[in-house]
């Protein structure tokens, strides 16, 4: 017979989403243990912009979740002394339909609290060298985004819960069976008083039926990775292009929007059809961070595509002039997505808590979100 272990709080998975649950159940008096199969999280967490995105939610609850997780993660940046640059944002366009949803956004937005404003081309170039302003008729100026380095920040976190906030990590542990209060890890047996569950896109591994039948989903991106810009050179804030008004839900109630999506369909059909918007960020390294296309289903080609990626710095470079475009990276990121939800959420026995599909958005979300959860879940 071997012994029980035992643990207050249990967390499956060490990404951005299981950090952040940990975080909030730590600080509130919790004991908490996070299980982590691979030797460091490796998944959809590091595979991203490392955009804490504050604009691209609707107003309302998850404008103010994603409002809450940049507090935290200025204050963990602080606390870990990893880079986190609150440099803002700006969607610039060149076509008439693009100002138009950026004027009736700033309209919308801006009576609900949003720190947006419409720029000019002049004051544009004021904000970022790097913008392109031969045809530019405007900008969507915002002052809320936050930009880190999902590698650098992803490998930092544990050693902040650890040290400030007594969270215990257990990498290279591999959760293969939960049944309250229960989980076999690495073949031993733990019991916990909460079990949550934060595995990412590698969700058929527990609870298989229940996934299966959520309709719950994935989504494979393509993005790349310069070298580091020469003598230091920063870009400013995050830069985006039209296509990006058409990809995130806080543009949806602009009334020129279907306008706008009719002409991408006519004009840039392989962007459309890959579901492609092309943003670029700079982490603390002078790295360029750029792309992306989406991919919907639960099993993918291995193997990314290079007409995507050519797409993504054609596209670029119609709004983004940099001293280098050298690429030094290519890869791909797998994240779960439940269709017309912000996030999956189940309880499939009492005492576990599924929390999942943050549909891209784990890096603004998850942190408000596991302060959410927690409090619903233990108080």
């Amino acid at each position: 017979m071997t012994e029980t272990k035992s643990t207050e709080i249990a967390v499956v998975g060490a990404g951005i989403v299981g950090i952040a649950h940990a975080l909030a159940a730590a600080r509130r008096g919790h004991q908490v243990t996070v299980f982590e199969r691979s030797d460091r999280a490796v998944g959809a967490s590091i595979r991203n912009f490392g955009m804490v995105w504050p604009i691209g939610q609707p107003p309302g609850p998850l404008y103010n979740r994603a409002m809450r997780s940049r507090e935290i993660w200025l204050e963990m940046a602080a606390r870990g002394g990893f880079f986190c640059d609150p440099v803002g944002s700006l969607h610039l366009a060149y076509h008439p339909d693009e100002l138009a949803v950026i004027e009736e956004f700033v309209d919308i937005a801006k009576p609900a609290g949003y720190g947006v404003q419409r720029l000019t081309a002049d004051e544009t170039a004021m904000k970022s060298s790097a913008a392109v302003t031969d045809g530019l008729l405007g900008a969507l100026w915002s002052d809320t985004e936050v930009i880190v380095d999902p590698r650098e920040a992803i490998a930092a976190l544990p050693k902040v819960l650890q040290s400030d906030f007594e969270v215990d990590f257990h990498f290279g542990s591999t959760v293969t069976e939960i049944s309250y209060p229960q989980l076999t890890v690495n073949g031993e047996t733990w019991s916990a008083d909460h079990i949550f569950v934060c595995s990412g896109a590698d969700f058929e591994t527990l609870y298989p039926s229940l996934y299966q039948s959520s309709g719950i989903t994935k989504s494979k991106l393509q993005m790349m990775r310069t070298a580091s810009q020469p003598k230091g050179h920063r870009i400013g804030p995050a830069l985006c292009g039209g296509l990006t008004l058409t990809h995130y839900t806080a543009f949806a109630d602009c009334p020129s929007l279907p306008a706008l999506k009719q002409r991408f369909s006519a004009q840039l059909p392989f962007a459309v059809d890959r579901h492609i918007h092309v943003m670029m960020s700079q982490n603390g390294l002078g790295e360029l961070i750029l792309g992306d296309s989406h991919e919907y289903g639960l099993t993918f080609d291995p193997f990314d595509r290079a007409d995507i990626n050519q797409f993504v710095l054609s596209y670029l470079r119609g709004f983004a002039q940099v001293p280098c475009l050298d690429i030094a990276a290519t890869w791909h990121g797998i994240y779960a997505k439940l269709p017309g939800k912000t996030e999956f959420i189940a309880h499939p026995e009492v005492g576990v808590t599924i929390v999942n599909g943050l549909s891209g958005a784990g890096m603004t979300l998850s942190f408000g979100l596991g302060e959410e959860v927690i409090i619903q879940t233990l108080e």
